[in-house]
């Protein structure tokens, strides 16, 4: 009688109903890695002296004080870099929002929709705005999935990024191994003048 109650008490204490909405989402056995960087805050106030120097003190401050974050999912690692590059690993699939709070535009929400378990979603030049972002580079944004293939291939499934729909291609693993990194961006920085 008492193997039987706590047999009874450890399968309820270990959920077998799983987690509820109100408990935050959960752990997906499939995980997405969502990668990109951030270009700046939409109406960020220049400084007086528009210079290589201050616009790149002015962006490095921005980066450190922006936050980023998925509501109810804390177990989701990543963050913000000093360059404004982000990676956030173990993101659910499907339909999710990702929050950046950042000087000027505290709820930038950027939505991802339809994206397939295991892929990797690259979002390059985020402008924060309030209540969202613009991809100014749609162009170069991809959501790719791994596959033992030799070259990369359209699945025939598309994922909305911010609004825009992307085809989700097939990618072969070798050119996936950054899918973990924080993506590098160009530099597009003036070269600072030396002195001879």
């Amino acid at each position: 009688m008492r193997r039987s109650l706590a047999i009874f008490l450890l399968a309820a204490a270990f959920g077998c109903g799983g987690k509820s909405k109100q408990d935050g989402i959960a752990l997906s056995h499939d995980p997405i890695s969502v990668r990109g960087w951030i270009a700046d805050v939409e109406g960020s106030p220049n400084a007086p002296f528009h210079t290589a120097e201050t616009e790149s003190a002015r962006k490095m401050e921005l980066y450190q004080s922006t936050n980023v974050w998925i509501d109810g999912a804390p177990y989701i690692s990543g963050g913000v870099a000093e360059n404004g590059s982000f990676i956030l690993l173990d993101v659910p699939p499907g339909n999710v929002t990702i929050n950046f709070a950042a000087p000027g535009a505290p709820d930038a929400k950027l939505v991802l929709q339809n994206i397939p378990g295991n892929a990797d979603v690259f979002v390059p030049a985020l402008l924060l705005k309030r209540g969202g972002v613009e991809l100014l580079q749609p162009a170069d944004a991809k959501v790719r999935m791994a596959a033992q293939i030799d070259k990369p291939r359209p699945t025939g499934r598309t994922a909305i990024l911010a609004g825009h729909p992307f085809p989700v291609i097939d990618t072969p693993m070798k050119q996936m191994t950054d899918r973990l990194d924080f993506p590098k961006r160009p530099s597009n920085a003036a070269p600072v003048a030396t002195v001879k």
